[in-house]
């Protein structure tokens, strides 16, 4: 069987980096192209420090005529939301499956992205997390949501580095979303200041300083007791290998279809 062929938006940023990093030493996929707004015509394995890889950094703005060209079979995008908005539905235009890492996507652009994907009769995978930890952090916060129930109070705090553009995380979101689910629909209250009588809702809190990869942590408050569940990351390489797999694996899913990363891992 021929490799799964990759792409990158992004390619000359961090993730993007991790990612080539991870695709050259992983087996049944291969880089087919990478695009960026910055270093284009240059070989993208120089720019990362690879080697040379005879794969030229294009224009974002080429991205359908480049995937077509190259024969890409899934575009991988961890960028911003604006940028993945416009980009994923060409790509998907293009015949080519998604996998969308991109946090602070609104309901419109994320709809847009889902119409493009059953238009064109391609697969994606749009996950806020791509951490195989993160995974399983879900499920356990889940089970916990449902077993304490509307007797606990909810507050979610998250904390990253200094440089991250949107909040709450996606991560963040997502785990609100778990328990609201669980326990029959609650609204969010993102931080809290002056007279805020606390209600049912779950509170969201978001922290920004310095280097941090990822912190999240899920309190459930008893009156006499409190469960924390909490997950860190050290390093950005948690989320590359889940993308890389994602990558390889919504390439033979059904097609005309949005996955997320728990059907990646079920």
């Amino acid at each position: 069987m021929s490799d799964v062929r990759v792409a990158l938006v992004g390619a000359c940023g961090k993730m993007g980096n991790l990612i080539i990093r991870r695709l050259l030493v992983t087996d049944g996929v291969s880089l087919s192209a990478a695009f960026d707004l910055v270093n284009l015509g240059k070989d993208i394995g120089e720019v990362v420090g690879v080697g040379k890889l005879n794969v030229p950094v294009s224009d974002s703005k080429d991205l359908s005529s480049v995937l077509k060209e190259t024969k890409t079979d899934v575009l991988v995008d961890f960028t911003i939301a604006p940028a993945t908005a416009a980009n994923a539905p060409v790509a998907a235009a293009a015949g080519v499956n998604l996998i969308i890492g991109t946090t602070g996507l609104s309901a419109e652009q994320r709809t847009n992205i889902t119409d493009a994907v059953i238009k064109n009769n391609v697969a994606a995978v749009i996950s806020s997390n791509y951490s195989i930890g993160v995974g399983v952090f879900f499920k356990l916060i889940r089970d916990a949501a449902k077993y304490l129930g509307n007797d606990y109070d909810v507050e979610i705090i998250e904390a990253h580095h200094n440089q991250k553009k949107d909040a709450p995380s996606g991560t963040a979101m997502t785990a609100a979303e778990i328990i609201s689910k669980e326990m029959g629909g609650k609204d969010l209250a993102f931080g809290r200041e002056g007279l805020c009588p606390r209600g049912k809702e779950i509170g969201i809190h978001a922290i920004r300083g310095g280097d941090i990869v990822g912190d999240h942590t899920v309190m459930f408050i008893g009156n006499s007791e409190r469960i924390e569940l909490r997950h860190q990351a050290h390093s950005r390489e948690i989320f590359v290998g889940g993308a890389v797999m994602a990558a390889k694996w919504v390439f033979s899913q059904k097609k005309g279809v949005v996955y997320d990363m728990s059907d990646v891992l079920s």
